[in-house]
């Protein structure tokens, strides 16, 4: 059945047209939604892609539930959780002691995925990562253990601690979803989130990941320190238990899985390609770069940008949402050539220029902003 309802129809009508109408419409669209007025809030029976109100309500309890346990860091569990719903995966790399490891645990509790954490230290094997097969003796047959890394979601604590021969066995994880030991493959669990970690300070007996496996990552975000406020209130829930503990499931694996569906489907106008790829290629461009984004960045930043957009309550991705997740998505892909290292230059000073340099498409500018509809006189 073809959708009938109000927002699908502006939908519709908005490929059609102007970038600047474009806008305006799937801005009524989405007031259409916020009122009720699409097929899902009303019973109905069409195929209408995206129901906004319940992504909305679900992404909200979830990012209330996590803060819960982080406190003052609405913006920084957003970004995570975004990262998650685009299908990608986390490094978070930031001194001990901000909440890292806590986060990880927090989002696995909030969405009910079954958790899983593998601490990384020299003498980490890769089969202590993916499983080995044991030699039962009762059958006479060898019995596949599956290792840690068969959970939803895998906290691969202080990552850069193990051998590269370790490191690598989460390439295939991350990217294929599926491990391979003894000639057989098998797929891991839908959905599937690393989030690794890395004490950026001691970096004595450490092993940097490679580009690689740098590249596999979605986005790097750092946590920081709390403000004395919220730092305060941390001293205060931490004496009795810690909070963590006692967050309830908000959804469950089969439903962020379907979640993650839906966030495939939120708009994203032509000209905000456009935009995604003048940002990508300034990079390759830059004087203080020697190596830019590669085309898998342009559509990790794409993805990214319309869960955030999800996140933020969106149908459709505004320039705010490309800004926002630029330097997590760009930032640890980039480097910066050895004769600007020592001028203060780094890929966070080289993407503030680029986003500075690089023009906002004009309709998409107006509606991020609240502008009203664009005048049909003249």
């Amino acid at each position: 059945m073809v959708c009938q309802c109000i927002s699908c129809i502006f939908r519709g009508f908005a490929e059609l047209l102007t970038p600047e109408w474009r806008y305006a419409i799937l801005d009524t669209a989405a007031e259409s939604r916020a009122r009720g007025g699409f097929c899902g809030a009303n019973g109905g029976g069409g195929d209408c892609q995206v129901d906004t109100s319940p992504l909305v309500q679900q992404t909200r309890a979830i990012v209330d539930a996590v803060e819960k346990a982080i406190l003052g860091k609405r913006d920084t569990i957003e970004a995570a959780l975004a990262v998650l719903l685009a299908s990608g995966h986390l490094l978070i790399e930031d001194i001990p002691g901000v909440g890292k490891t806590t986060l990880a645990k927090a989002l696995a509790r909030a969405l009910g995925c079954e958790f899983k954490r593998i601490q990384f230290t020299p003498d980490l094997l890769p089969s202590d990562v993916t499983g080995t097969s044991v030699f039962n003796q009762k059958t006479s047959e060898f019995e596949f253990r599956p290792g840690p890394i068969f959970a939803n979601i895998v906290l691969a604590d202080e990552v850069n601690r193990s051998t590269p021969k370790t490191q690598s066995a989460l390439l295939e994880c991350m990217e294929e979803r599926q491990v391979t030991v003894d000639g057989v493959t098998r797929p891991l669990p839908s959905p599937f989130f690393v989030i690794a970690t890395q004490n950026n300070i001691e970096l004595a007996g450490t092993y940097p990941l490679p580009e690689a496996q740098l590249d596999r990552f979605m986005a790097r975000i750092s946590i920081g320190y709390p403000a004395r406020e919220f730092e305060k209130r941390i001293l205060a829930n931490q004496l009795h238990g810690r909070p963590v503990d006692t967050i309830e499931p908000v959804v469950d694996a089969q439903e962020v899985s379907r979640i993650q569906a839906q966030v495939r489907d939120v708009y994203v106008d032509p000209s905000l390609h456009d935009f995604i790829l003048d940002l990508t290629a300034a990079t390759r461009t830059h004087p203080s770069i020697a190596l830019g984004a590669s085309p898998r960045a342009s559509l990790a930043l794409l993805y990214a940008a319309q869960a955030r957009a999800a996140v933020r309550g969106r149908e459709y991705v505004v320039p705010d949402d490309i800004k926002a997740m630029t330097v997590p998505v760009l930032g640890h892909r980039l480097i910066i050539r050895p004769e600007h290292r020592g001028r203060a230059v780094t890929p966070e000073t080289c993407l503030a220029d680029i986003l500075a340099r690089t023009a906002v498409p004009v309709a998409a500018s107006r509606l991020a902003t609240g502008s009203s509809a664009p005048s049909s006189r003249g």
